[in-house]
C-alpha cells in the first residue's frame, strides 16, 4: 500500500468542509459560530465548544482547526513550507513547535500518573502536562500561539456572551458554572471530554477490527505485517504499541509510557517560528516529572489511524510513514536506507536531546524491503473505516 503523504493536497477546500462526524453534533457548525438554543447534553455542549470560533482572541479559529474530522482529527492545514508538521495559531502567523495530535482514542489514555515500577504514564500532550482530557480541554484556548485567548476569565466572558451556553451550563453543571473561572473551566472542559469521548472519536471500525470480528479478511501482505508487528523477537513495534487494555476488541495501539527515540530538531519549522535555538525537553518540561532522566521522552502515540495522520513524530519531522519505521529501524544496521534519511537524502541528523535515546529498546534484527512494506500494509489497516479512501492502493 502507498501512503497519501501530507504534503499533498487531499481534497479541495478540507479546512472549511468539516461536515462529517461532528456536525452530527447539534451545534458543531466549523464553518460559523451558531449555537441552537437548547443543548440537551454534555456531550452536545462539548460539540458545540468543539466548532465555536468565538473562543479564539480574533475569532477565527476553532478546535477542528487542528483537529479536523475530515483527517481522523488532525490538521489538515500545509501552511506551505511548514509542510503540516506544526499548526497556525488564530492570528494566521504564530506557529507551534509540536505537530497536533490526534484527537482519536485520546479518551482511552489514562491519567497521567507513575506506575508501580515508577514509570510515567498517561496524560495528555506529547508531555503529558495535562493530567486528562478534561485538563487538557482548556489549555489551547489560553495558549498565545493557538486560540489565543490572554486569560480564563477572558474565555468565561465570551461563553457568558452566549445565552444558549448560559442556559446549557447552568442546566448541565448547575447554577453556579459560569461564575469563577475555576469552576467554568472544570465545566468546560467535563463537557469537551463528553464529546471527546464519544463513539465519534473511537469507532474501533478499521480493516483490523473488522476482521478480529470475523468481517473483514487481512491480505496476505497485511497479515504478514500483523505478525511482524507484535513478534517482539523480530520487530521492536509491540515493545511500545502494544495493547494498553486486556481487551484485544479496545486496542489503541500505545503503552502511553514515555521515551527518547532520539528525534532530530525540525530545523525547517524552528527556522520558521522563531524558535531556532530553544530545545524540546519534552516530559521533562511536565512539572510532574521534571527531572533530567526525562529529558527528551515523549509519550507514545496511538497508532489508530497512523498511515494518513502525518507528519510523524513529535515536532513533524518526518513526512512520510516509511521514513518514521525506516528511523525506527536505524539501530540496527541491516538495510543500506537506514543509514540516511530518504527524504533529505542525508544522513540522520542527531538526536534533539541525546540523553536518555532508548537504543535497546529499539534494537532487533533488521526489516528487510519486503517487511517494511508488510508493516505498512498492516497500519494502513488500523484506518477508520470513514477514512479509509484517504490510503491509496498501488
Amino acid at each position: 500500500m502507498a501512503v497519501i503523504g501530507p504534503g499533498r493536497q487531499l481534497f479541495a477546500g478540507v479546512v472549511l468542509l468539516v461536515l462529517l462526524e461532528v456536525c452530527s453534533w447539534p451545534g458543531a457548525r466549523a464553518q460559523q459560530s451558531s449555537v441552537p438554543d437548547v443543548i440537551e447534553t454534555k456531550a452536545d455542549l462539548g460539540g458545540a465548544l468543539f466548532a465555536d470560533r468565538n473562543l479564539s482572541f480574533s475569532r477565527r479559529q476553532n478546535c477542528v482547526s487542528c483537529h479536523s474530522p475530515e483527517l481522523a482529527f488532525t490538521d489538515p492545514r500545509q501552511l506551505g513550507a511548514v509542510q503540516g508538521a506544526v499548526s497556525r495559531g488564530n492570528d494566521g502567523r504564530a506557529l507551534g513547535d509540536r505537530n497536533a495530535p490526534t484527537l482519536g482514542y485520546a479518551s482511552l489514555t489514562p491519567p497521567f500518573h507513575f506506575n508501580s515500577a515508577g514509570q510515567p504514564v498517561g496524560g495528555m500532550f506529547h508531555d503529558g502536562r495535562a493530567a486528562d482530557l478534561p485538563v487538557q480541554a482548556g489549555a489551547p484556548l489560553i495558549n498565545p500561539v493557538e486560540m489565543g485567548m490572554p486569560d480564563r476569565a477572558s474565555v468565561v466572558a465570551r461563553l457568558r456572551e452566549n445565552p444558549s451556553y448560559l442556559a446549557a451550563f447552568t442546566r448541565l453543571f448547575g447554577p453556579s458554572a459560569l461564575d469563577d473561572e475555576d469552576t467554568a473551566f472544570a465545566a468546560f472542559g467535563k463537557a469537551l471530554a463528553a464529546f471527546e469521548s464519544s463513539q465519534t472519536f473511537a469507532p474501533f471500525d478499521s480493516k483490523y477490527d473488522r476482521a478480529l470480528r470475523g468481517e473483514a479478511v487481512l491480505s496476505d501482505e497485511e497479515e504478514a505485517g500483523r505478525a511482524l508487528f507484535f513478534d517482539s523477537q523480530r520487530s521492536s513495534c509491540s515493545r511500545c504499541h502494544a495493547r494498553l487494555s486486556e481487551d484485544k476488541n479496545r486496542e489503541t495501539f500505545s503503552n502511553a509510557r514515555y521515551f527518547n527515540l532520539g528525534v532530530p530538531e525540525n530545523t525547517n519549522v524552528r527556522g520558521l517560528n522563531g524558535k531556532a535555538g530553544t530545545v524540546d525537553h519534552g516530559l521533562m518540561q511536565n512539572p510532574a516529572a521534571a527531572t533530567q532522566s526525562s529529558a527528551g521522552k515523549f509519550k507514545v502515540p496511538t497508532l489508530r489511524n497512523v498511515a494518513i495522520t502525518g507528519p510523524y513524530m513529535h515536532n513533524g519531522v518526518f513526512q512520510e510513514l516509511r521514513t518514521a519505521i525506516l528511523f525506527h529501524d536505524r539501530f540496527n544496521g541491516g538495510a543500506q536506507q537506514e543509514a540516511r534519511n530518504p527524504e533529505t537524502g542525508q544522513p540522520w541528523a542527531g538526536p534533539e536531546v541525546a540523553a536518555n535515546v532508548e537504543t535497546a529498546l529499539l534494537t532487533s534484527p533488521p526489516l528487510g524491503e519486503a517487511e517494511i512494506k508488510a508493516l505498512i500494509a498492516f497500519l494502513s489497516t488500523l484506518t477508520d473505516q470513514r477514512y479509509e479512501h484517504l490510503v491509496s492502493v498501488p
